[in-house]
């Protein structure tokens, strides 16, 4: 009897071992579920999948868009022709009131963008031999102080007046510029500079006519600053009749070739009134901006001039489609009777009468259905 009692308990123990080693393993696969399903659940939060999840995570950390403001302005004649008289010239004016004067009327709207581009008609030159032609443009070289004081980056050099000292005066005034720390764009020369960590290059082109071989040139020239990293490509041409306030068909189809060709902004100048603008395939054609800061003219009978701004977004190294612009009226004279050479910023009814002429001459390119992107949007 003591033997059996003593195998009864031996099985008793035994299957009390299997019961605790069972409902051990059984523990073990109920809290292996629950974390599990804890996993899961946290990895499809909100119906997100796996994966999905991860990504949206990971798109939190992109960096987010860049805004670059580009200013563009159109003829600055930094001098005078020597035939002219002196009294009430370009020099005249800064012998008597100084570099400063010049930059008064501005309003710091040249310092508050990023990047700001002009045309520069004239030379800036010591040289004394000149170009057989009608009117010679020539400046001090130290009137490279105006533009950076006005807060200007670079300057477009392809335009009819650039070689008015031959080929020294030309040279000389791309040397004063490079010393001054001035970019300059035109004919072999391109400009690229990097604005808050994106390239922007600009490129200058006489544009008389709509040719195969500027179409050929222009082309190249877009295609290697993209190859250079550039993410905005700013075109300026000088083109157009003089005071004429309707583009030629050559300035259209050429401005829009442009664009078809790669430019995010196309701009003009040379008319010396302004001209309309115009949207095409999303991008901005602004065919003349007018004079600016303009020696070349003591008293011009029209003294309307503006500045054209755009406000491009860059997304990981590519432009969105994302439009913001700001046409700015400026007369290029802070008085009326004369040309003082201080283009001042317009406010109240003078501010709407130019914002009208510009739209009134844009509508006879085409409808000017760009002031929805106006950050101060007129009447139209």
């Amino acid at each position: 009897m003591p033997e059996q009692r003593r195998m009864e308990r031996r099985k008793r123990r035994r299957l009390k071992r299997w019961v605790r080693v069972s409902l051990f393993g059984l523990c073990l696969a109920v809290a292996a579920a629950v974390a599990l399903n804890i996993m899961v659940t946290k990895e499809q939060a909100q119906g997100v999948p796996k994966g999905i999840l991860d990504e949206a995570t990971a798109s939190q950390k992109e960096t987010p868009p860049v805004s670059i403001t580009v200013s563009v302005a159109g003829d600055f004649t930094l001098g005078t022709d020597e035939t002219f008289t002196y009294a009430g010239s370009f020099p005249d004016e800064a012998e008597r009131n100084g570099l400063a004067h010049f930059t008064k009327g501005l309003n710091g709207i040249f310092e508050r963008d990023d990047l700001t581009t002009v045309n520069l008609e004239t030379t800036l030159t010591e040289a004394a031999e000149k170009a057989e032609k009608k009117f010679r443009f020539k400046g001090d070289p130290e009137y490279t102080q105006i533009l950076t004081d006005a807060g200007i980056e670079a300057v477009n050099v392809a335009n009819n007046h650039i070689f008015d000292y031959l080929e020294q005066g030309y040279e000389d005034t791309k040397a004063n510029l490079k010393a001054a720390n001035i970019g300059f764009f035109g004919y072999e020369d391109s400009f690229l500079t990097e604005v808050k960590g994106v390239k922007v290059g600009a490129l200058g082109y006489e544009g008389w006519a709509d040719t195969a071989e500027i179409r050929d040139q222009m082309e190249k020239d877009i295609a290697q600053m993209r190859e250079k990293g550039a993410a905005i490509v700013i075109v300026h041409f000088h083109w157009g009749v003089e005071r004429s306030y309707v583009p030629e068909e050559s300035q259209k189809t050429l401005g829009r070739f442009a664009v078809d060709a790669g430019a995010d902004l196309v701009v003009g100048h040379h008319p010396h009134v302004v001209q309309g603008i115009e949207e095409y395939n999303g991008k901005f054609i602004v065919y003349s901006l007018g004079n600016f800061m303009f020696g070349g003219n003591r008293n011009p009978s029209d003294k309307d001039t503006y500045v054209f701004q755009q406000t491009f977004e860059v997304k990981d190294g590519k432009l969105t489609d994302g439009k913001d612009i700001n046409v700015v009226p400026f007369s290029i004279s802070s008085r009326t009777d004369r040309n003082d050479y201080q283009p001042t910023l317009l406010q109240g009814a003078e501010r709407e009468r130019v914002i009208e002429k510009i739209l009134d001459v844009s509508r006879q390119i085409q409808p000017a259905n760009w002031v929805q992107y106006m950050k101060n949007e007129p009447s139209n």
